[in-house]
């Protein structure tokens, strides 16, 4: 484990060079793994094990899913169980249910976690606001994370191509003195990149942030503010689309991904850059009091509440279709559909 400083601030960081695939072979040689759910993480952080050489198997309820795990190669009855199955079997259970679905499962998962065992998650929710969940696991057994910093999508075309995906890793209980090298081997099994220490707490607090601010709620709700104003003053879709969407994500993303928004403001037009240091501050000053109000919600257990609220309502499926069709068929997002089939990678296909 290296000390490395982050703008000032020294964290444990704990990278692929250090702990190896050799070494986290070695720490899991006798384990059975079980990823339970087959949704959004699972796949990849189970295929990527599978792929990696460890002993892994799949618990998931039968349905569109369970097909799902068997087109990627997981066989019935050999690596492809129940849920109740596959918990039964492993010494590492890898939680990777939905929040949702986790609290209606945690009775038939309880029963399985024997003194020994390893639960494993890749969100702090469920820990986290266990008052709520009503997850309280055993205190004889390791409970333990790896949080990736992206999709599982993301986790298994990055890990295809060579590459790792950085996550955060917690231990919450160590029952058995080995839970912190368990946690670190199935964090380099997975695929991580590096991976950075923080607690079942910060991790749960600051991903519902993040999800709700600018990973995805802020940055819907900017988008689309400025291509409604573009819109109202009579510029076209195609010129409000571009000057706010693609733009950003086709040419300044990639740069300032790899380079930082410093680079990018040291090389920009002189127009754009004086606009850009006037303009971040009005924005900071707009947004920093929403943030504020969104940590307080969500630290207060408030967002998980709503998230639970919600997600047991019989009729919550259709509304959240509801909700997401209407999000898809609006117009800047029509105007998108559009906007990607003339992109120049399209015209050889």
């Amino acid at each position: 484990m290296a000390v490395m400083n982050f703008g000032g601030v020294n964290e444990n960081v704990v990278t692929r060079d250090e702990f190896t695939l050799e070494k986290a072979r070695e720490v899991l040689k006798d384990e059975k793994i079980a990823v339970i759910g087959y949704g959004v993480q699972g796949p990849g952080q189970a295929c990527n094990l599978r792929d990696n050489g460890f002993n892994v198997i799949v618990g998931q309820r039968q349905g569109k899913t369970f097909e799902k795990a068997k087109a990627d190669g997981w066989v019935p009855g050999e690596t492809l169980f129940s849920i109740d199955e596959a918990a039964e079997q492993a010494s590492i259970v890898m939680c990777l249910l939905s929040d949702a679905a986790v609290m209606s499962v945690w009775p038939e998962l309880k029963k399985h976690l024997t003194p020994g065992k390893a639960l494993y998650f890749s969100h702090g929710f469920a820990i986290t606001w266990s008052d709520r969940t009503g997850c309280v696991p055993p205190s004889d057994i390791d409970v333990i994370m790896v949080a990736p910093k992206g999709s599982g999508t993301s986790l298994r075309t990055m890990f295809l191509e060579g590459r790792g995906l950085n996550s955060s890793y917690a231990v919450y209980n160590d029952a058995t003195g080995r839970a912190l090298e368990r946690t670190l081997a199935l964090g380099i099994g997975i695929g991580s990149g590096y991976m950075f220490e923080t607690t079942f707490q910060r991790e749960a607090t600051s991903d519902l942030t993040g999800e709700r601010g600018s990973l995805m709620g802020a940055i819907q709700g900017l988008l689309l503010a400025q291509y409604e104003v573009l819109r109202e003053n009579g510029h076209s879709p195609s010129e409000a689309f571009n000057e706010t969407v693609e733009e950003l994500t086709q040419s300044l993303m990639p740069l300032f991904a790899e380079k930082g928004m410093d680079w990018m403001y040291a090389n920009c037009s002189t127009t754009a850059q004086r606009g850009a240091l006037d303009w971040m501050g009005p924005f900071h000053d707009a947004c920093k009091p929403v943030v504020e109000k969104l940590y307080a919600s969500v630290k207060s257990g408030n967002e998980a509440q709503i998230s639970i609220d919600a997600n047991s309502k019989p009729d919550y499926r259709e509304k959240l279709e509801a909700e997401l069709k209407a999000l898809r068929e609006s117009e800047m997002w029509q105007t998108a559909v559009t906007v990607r089939s003339l992109r120049p990678e399209n015209d050889n296909k």
